[in-house]
């Protein structure tokens, strides 16, 4: 039994897009921040549990992405809390463009239509994770940051407890950007940058007990789901 609460937070609709607010005690930590423009839908999120702004002290981008990232700096301004990216993921929430390696078809084509090339308001992460694993003890939330690289250089997975992720871009389920239908069923997201990095990460998350895997686009899915998801990128 754990007290602590996963709160999927919709940030387009059918688990196309997702990011995630995680209560415990009275306080919130937010794991990204959705497109530009998405304040709020966190602020629903928060109300839901009886919070504001100010009992969130902590964001965490699993990348910088614009759609993981694109409100990070509006989100930092109304909560005054720090956001926290790995050192690797710099570069993106500066500005550089991101590296785009399409997975397939979709890829592809979502690629030429120049959404995730798109700018949005560009920042400094308060804390720069430099090691492998953060404890978040010191925001009151027994929860890690593990550095989990594949989809980005600097991509980090949060560690909850009850064996439960939080994976980002890591995987993704459904169909075209993932969600909609069929979202237990494994895919790569639709741009990916080391396919051999992904899978030494998720062979990490499995080796430390994670059985539900919180997803960026789609999911939850199982850790026996992710097993047969390597296997199939092993394969390719």
């Amino acid at each position: 039994m754990t007290d602590t609460i996963v709160e999927t937070i919709p940030i387009l609709p059918f688990g196309m897009l997702n990011a995630f607010l995680v209560v415990n005690k009275g306080q919130a930590l937010l794991v990204d921040t959705g497109l530009p423009n998405s304040k709020k839908k966190i602020e629903k999120a928060l109300s839901k549990h009886k919070l504001d702004w100010s009992n969130l002290h902590l964001t965490i981008l699993t990348h910088a992405h614009i759609d993981h990232s694109g409100s990070a700096a509006e989100i930092r301004s109304l909560s005054q809390g720090d956001i926290l990216a790995h050192q690797d993921e710099v570069q993106y929430c500066l500005g550089r463009p991101p590296v785009l390696r399409p997975t397939g078809t979709f890829g592809r084509l979502f690629q030429k239509t120049g959404a995730i090339q798109q700018p949005f308001d560009y920042f400094t992460p308060d804390r720069i994770m430099e090691t492998d694993t953060l404890d978040l003890d010191e925001y009151g939330f027994p929860a890690r940051v593990l550095h989990t690289p594949g989809h980005t250089p600097g991509s980090v997975s949060i560690l909850l407890e009850a064996g439960r992720v939080i994976a980002g871009d890591l995987t993704a389920s459904g169909i075209l950007l993932g969600g909609i239908v069929m979202r237990n069923r494994p895919k790569q997201p639709p741009f990916e940058e080391d396919t051999s990095t992904v899978i030494a990460s998720l062979e990490d998350l499995l080796s430390r007990g994670c059985e539900q895997f919180f997803l960026g686009h789609g999911g939850p899915l199982t850790a026996a789901v992710i097993k047969k998801h390597i296997e199939i990128l092993r394969k390719k």
